[in-house]
């Protein structure tokens, strides 16, 4: 079958022929209908080092491809309830299985990463950009009829955003509240979909680009221009008293700093971006009490809450398909910044 594979530190990944893998006790083979490109993967095959990709557990060579959904194909020793041809959402963390975390669904904080064998699915463990993909049957989340395609960002794109919400949700519930996004790329502007389906809280958009504000403007927020009066503009669209929570999709020193001025006395301020991006405090000028945290990933839960505000068409994905064959076209896209939309490939197109 044909896969795009990370095969080396620091190269850009190929289009290889590899062998149909198949399914061991406990997982289940999918026939993959989508998986998204993701920044993720671009940090890994651009910048990890040796050092980190072993600390990281993403040493290749290996599938990429943590955003994936697909049909059920086969199921391995002591796997039931699963039928062939049946849609599902695939859960990429991959931790110990065993610890607190693991046991709650949330293998994304799993206790036990410095032995774990990888990251994740696509990220150390081979993933789904691939024509057909196992994975750990708890690791399945059912899509129903919704079409699966659509829904592979969700696994990512729409489950790191919708966990960063549902924590902060004490700052958004009551009357008169105000939630910030800044960056406004595909998780921002899931974000948005996300805060309008889960809160009642005015939703205020940032960006560079306009064209982005426009979008988020379409879907119900404020935008606002970040600029040297960005901060300023958002105080006055709150009354002076600023946002209850701030979720910064960038994460670089002036968008974290952004958020913690515009954020208001008790709030909450995550910073989801990974740009790496250093924070700052004043006694004299931050809001008291404000807190400011960050996330990763979220819950197997959690992408069952989300994958039922997809089936009830609450969130939608923005997308562009690529086939297998066009893979690594999606990959030069994404290094470039010229995606406006996830790309998702497709390796059954046509069929």
């Amino acid at each position: 079958m044909k896969a795009v594979v990370f095969k080396k530190i620091k190269t850009f990944p190929s289009l290889e022929e590899v062998e149909k893998p198949t399914p061991g006790p406990g997982e289940v083979l999918l026939k993959v209908a989508g998986a998204g490109c993701c920044h993720s993967d671009v940090s890994v095959f651009q910048e990890y080092d040796e050092a980190l990709a072993k600390h990281e557990h993403t040493e290749p060579s290996f599938i990429l491809g943590h955003e994936t959904s697909g049909w059920v194909e086969e199921v391995g020793q002591g796997v039931t309830g699963f039928k062939k041809g049946d849609a599902y959402l695939i859960y990429g963390p991959t931790g110990c299985g065993h610890c607190a975390r693991c046991v709650a669904g949330e293998e994304n904080y799993c206790e036990n990463t410095a032995t774990n064998e990888s990251l994740a699915m696509g990220l150390g463990r081979d993933g789904g950009m691939a024509e057909y993909v196992v994975a750990p049957a708890r690791n399945l989340v059912p899509l129903g009829d919704a079409d699966p395609i659509n829904a592979a960002p969700l696994a990512d794109a729409a489950l790191t955003p919708y966990h960063a919400i549902k924590a902060a949700l004490p700052h958004l519930q009551g009357g008169g509240k105000y939630a910030l996004v800044i960056g406004l790329g595909g998780l921002g502007q899931i974000a948005i979909q996300i805060l309008s389906a889960i809160t009642g809280a005015t939703i205020i958009a940032t960006d560079m680009k306009p064209e982005a504000i426009a979008k988020a403007e379409e879907k119900g927020a404020i935008g606002v221009k970040s600029d040297e009066h960005e901060v300023e503009n958002i105080l006055k669209i709150t009354g002076g008293r600023g946002v209850d929570a701030a979720f910064d999709f960038v994460g670089i020193a002036p968008t974290i700093a952004a958020a913690q001025a515009a954020a208001a006395i008790g709030s909450r301020v995550t910073i989801v971006g990974i740009a790496g991006g250093k924070a700052s405090y004043d006694w004299f000028t931050n809001s008291w009490e404000q807190e400011l945290t960050s996330v990763y990933w979220g819950s197997l839960p959690e992408l069952h809450e989300v994958a039922a505000l997809y089936e009830k068409g609450l969130i939608t994905p923005e997308i562009e398909t690529y086939s297998m064959d066009n893979a690594l076209d999606a990959y030069h896209k994404l290094v470039d910044g010229k995606l406006s939309k996830r790309a998702v490939v497709v390796p059954h197109m046509g069929e």
